[in-house]
């Protein structure tokens, strides 16, 4: 695979899991992940410590088989620069999120309360597993989508983006309960995922992306908490 098949940001010394037979999932391997994925995010509705790490196993070990437990497929060692980069995402993710909800706001578009009845300090503990899950929601259907686009088109830069559009869309509808929260969430959750997916297609490290989510959702649980 020559360089041009990568973006300029990646790191090149790593690449996707799956989409190119590296290694080959069998179709009744996406279906077990398919599985997977319903049942981590039904178990991951729960608030209970117990259930959201069992949601974690659900979702997570199937992914690991299928690498032949190669766990560092998916989840390499963090450095210093992997910890300011996923950081650095969160503080970009914040400043588009403040400016499209205020853009999103004039034209009337609001969203919904995610949190439910009032948090307090607690509820921040499960985040942990309940946000690692959604790692996986997002991480799944993007490597099936980038196995099918790459299939078709051999194109790995037009896969990726292709990809990461189909898994914004699917993320932001797991946000939304009628159509005005979904257009909210479209920006608000769905494209703002870009930030996260900068993360993990530079490093192909999930734990980038996941510090850049949970920096996000306790951020957002502390200002709502402290009373802003």
């Amino acid at each position: 695979m020559s360089n041009i098949d990568w973006f300029r940001f990646e790191n090149k010394d790593s690449d996707f899991p799956f989409y190119n037979n590296n290694p080959h999932i069998p179709k009744w391997g996406w279906i077990v992940l398919l599985f997977a994925m319903i049942m981590g995010l039904i178990l991951s509705i729960s608030s209970n410590l117990i259930v959201l790490i069992l949601a974690c196993a659900v979702i997570i070990v199937p992914v690991l088989y299928f690498l032949k437990w190669d766990y560092t497929a998916i989840f390499k060692k963090l450095s210093a620069k992997d910890v300011a980069l996923a950081l650095g995402l969160f503080a970009g993710y914040i400043v588009y999120a403040i400016a499209m909800d205020f853009v999103l706001g004039h034209f009337g578009i609001v969203g919904g309360n995610l949190m439910g009845d009032q948090p307090t300090w607690m509820d921040v503990p499960p985040l942990f597993f309940s946000l690692m899950v959604e790692e996986f929601l997002k991480f799944i259907p993007f490597m099936f989508f980038l196995r099918v686009a790459f299939k078709f088109s051999n194109n790995r830069k037009l896969s990726v983006i292709v990809s990461m559009a189909l898994v914004m869309l699917f993320f932001a509808s797991l946000h939304a309960y009628n159509l005005n929260m979904l257009v909210y969430a479209i920006f608000i959750q769905g494209l703002g995922s870009i930030f996260e997916f900068i993360g993990y297609i530079k490093t192909k490290n999930i734990l980038v992306s996941y510090i850049t989510h949970v920096a996000t959702d306790v951020f957002g649980y502390a200002m709502v908490l402290m009373g802003f």
